[in-house]
């Protein structure tokens, strides 16, 4: 069996029975972390930096999470909507004038929140670079006319939701949202958390191992509007220092699990107070329940997360996962956060493989003892 670093109860052990099986089939470097009533159950990690194995994995490693980054985009705006400083039912364009070209005038917050601005990738070529620079990302979004009818329909906003939300809190606060969410969530409830990570945490980052496929077309992220990006970009520096609000964001499990245990617990965690008990449960406001047109499979939008749709224990839960296979959920019942963060990515597609799922059956199993 793996050596499996940290510590968790008596009642999670297979928390760390499940990690453990893991590093020693699939996982290079891994992490997973349970919260219940925002206190760590469970917070472990175990396995190695790089391929070749000769780094450990240590306590304060951290990874880029891909999509996972939504869920604290998500909640930076859940924020600014329990404040009173952000409607969801608003036009965007009341935030952000420009917005409102092509069409796009009735276009509101809870479109772009629940995939169905119809603005789920770029009508013009993009490149890699083009994600860098904010004002490029989000001036052609603002410039494009939507693919279809706003709120009719949904299909995954891969990369791009996160410059469509993150402008609007920009706009709403005058702050880049990688800086709000640094002063207002992470720093807060002390979350080792990063959307744009400066370079002296360079050396604590385990890279991206990519998939051995070859890169699938028909992915979210590879579909014709949005750029080409390989798994390795991540290990890029220019990747790291840019605020991409939808996928690239640098954390471990005890990270991710740290913030999101806020809306499980009612919008306290630890002695800190970010939302209000009726603001968590505005995450549950659905904003579509059908096949997604881009994901092609069946999914159920809340505010910024994936909702409970039969497969999951607990009606009043919350979800969404990263590109390669990390994943948060966010249980309001049971006030029980999972998160499972890990290096090394196995498919190409987005929908990931079951490696999270394992720690999710061990956590439930573990919370029902």
């Amino acid at each position: 069996m793996t050596d499996i670093q940290g510590t968790c109860t008596d009642q999670f052990a297979a928390v760390r029975d499940a990690l453990a099986a893991t590093l020693a089939d699939r996982d290079v470097g891994a992490s997973v972390a349970v919260y219940v009533d925002g206190e760590p159950v469970a917070d472990l990690w175990g396995g190695f930096v790089d391929e070749a194995r000769t780094v450990p994995w240590e306590r304060d490693t951290l990874t880029n999470v891909w999509s996972t980054t939504k869920t604290m985009t998500a909640l930076c705006a859940l924020i600014l909507i329990d404040r009173g400083e952000l409607d969801p039912a608003a036009p965007v364009a009341a935030y952000w004038p420009e917005f409102a070209a092509a069409g796009k005038e009735k276009v509101q917050v809870r479109h772009l929140l629940g995939h169905t601005a119809g603005l789920p990738t770029w009508a013009e070529p993009m490149t890699v670079e083009d994600l860098y620079d904010w004002p490029t990302a989000t001036g052609r979004l603002a410039a494009q006319a939507p693919a279809w009818e706003p709120g009719t329909e949904a299909g995954y906003h891969a990369l791009t939701q996160g410059y469509l939300v993150g402008e609007v809190v920009r706009r709403v606060t005058g702050r880049p949202l990688g800086t709000f969410f640094a002063e207002e969530v992470a720093g807060p409830v002390g979350a080792d958390f990063h959307i744009g990570l400066g370079e002296e945490h360079d050396h604590r980052v385990a890279p991206v191992i990519p998939p051995p496929s070859t890169p699938d077309p028909s992915s979210p992220l590879g579909r014709r509007g949005n750029p080409d990006v390989p798994p390795a970009t991540a290990n890029t520096a220019a990747w790291r220092r840019a605020e991409i609000p939808a996928a690239g964001g640098h954390g471990n499990a005890r990270s991710v699990a740290a913030v999101q245990s806020v809306l499980a617990c009612g919008g306290t965690a630890r002695g800190v107070r970010l939302l209000s008990e009726a603001g968590c449960e505005r995450v549950f406001e659905e904003q579509f329940r059908g096949e997604d047109s881009v994901l092609g499979v069946p999914m159920r939008y809340g505010l910024g997360y994936g909702l409970h749709s039969g497969q999951l224990p607990n009606p009043r839960s919350c979800f969404w996962g990263g590109w390669g296979g990390s994943m948060v959920l966010v249980d309001l019942d049971a006030r029980m956060t999972v998160a499972y963060v890990m290096n090394r990515m196995l498919h190409q597609e987005s929908l990931g493989d079951d490696r999270a799922f394992l720690m999710l059956a061990a956590a439930y199993e573990g919370f029902s003892v």
